[in-house]
């Protein structure tokens, strides 16, 4: 037992010796690198994700807040009263994420957000079209400039009305045939969204180009122009849904785009009439 006592503290300098010598003649410096470059690479990493999730996120509720700003100011172009009674509208915010032969395009977003048939679509420079059909996940849109589009319109300046039609062989432009024969219209002349009763296909007063051409009336029964649209159908991207109508505001002083909320002044009037 005494002579392992001590033979141990000789075996521990001898391991000491052979350490220092070791750490000379081959240096731990690699080694350190190499785990550092490891463990590192793997925090960065990890690091990494948690950004891009949480950028993610903060990406969609921006393009939320943009899609609800767009409503915003389409409510308030507004200049006479409209079939849709509202002070403003739930939207849903959607990406094209497919181009059809057919002027259709597809979004990704659907009816788990809402989103259904005959609902307006537009984006930041004016009307993009309407739901086509609608799935869970993703929904096709008709485009303004599509052969089949009809599109109640008006003259933004005199309102006079008249209907848009996709003329896809004329290079993406429409076709704006005015009821009234007899009106006046030039080039440069906005046009806009008549609106529907129920606020589809169209709510009102969505942008939807400007005269290009006025086109000679022989028979003068019709008025008849060619329209440059605002939208670029080619480069579409981040596109808003109008859900429908949003009465009421919360307090912030937006309206809700995730849930529908009661519509007061409709709860009381359907309450007097009773």
């Amino acid at each position: 037992m005494r002579a392992a006592g001590r033979r141990a503290p000789a075996l521990l300098a001898l391991v000491s010796a052979a350490l220092i010598a070791a750490d000379t003649l081959t240096p731990l410096e690699p080694l350190r690198a190499f785990g550092s470059a490891v463990y590192g690479g793997l925090e960065d990493a990890a690091s990494a994700g948690v950004r891009w999730a949480s950028g993610e996120r903060r990406l969609e509720e921006l393009e939320r807040e943009n899609a609800r700003l767009r409503a915003d100011l389409l409510a308030a172009r507004r200049t006479v009263p409209s079939p849709a009674q509202a002070d403003g509208y739930r939207v849903a915010a959607a990406h094209v994420i497919g181009f059809g032969r057919d002027g259709t395009i597809t979004v990704d977003t659907g009816s788990d957000s809402g989103v259904d048939r005959d609902m307006t679509v537009f984006d930041g420079d004016g009307l993009v079209g309407r739901i086509l059909r609608s799935g869970p996940g993703t929904a096709t849109v008709q485009l303004a400039t599509a052969s089949g589009a009809s599109i109640g319109a008006r003259l933004e300046g005199s309102r006079e009305v008249g209907l848009v039609t996709g003329v896809p062989e004329r290079g993406g432009l429409l076709r704006l045939s005015l009821l009234n024969p007899s009106a006046e219209v030039k080039p440069g002349d906005r046009v806009v969204t008549l609106g529907s009763r129920d606020m589809r296909p169209y709510v009102p007063d969505v942008p939807i180009g400007t005269v290009a051409t006025v086109e000679p009336a022989p028979d003068a029964l019709t008025r008849t122009a060619l329209v440059r649209p605002f939208a670029r159908f080619t480069a579409l991207d981040l596109v808003t849904v109008v859900l429908g109508p949003q009465a009421d505001a919360d307090a912030d002083g937006h309206a809700d785009a995730d849930a529908p909320k009661s519509d007061s002044k409709s709860d009381s009037k359907k309450a007097k009439a009773a």
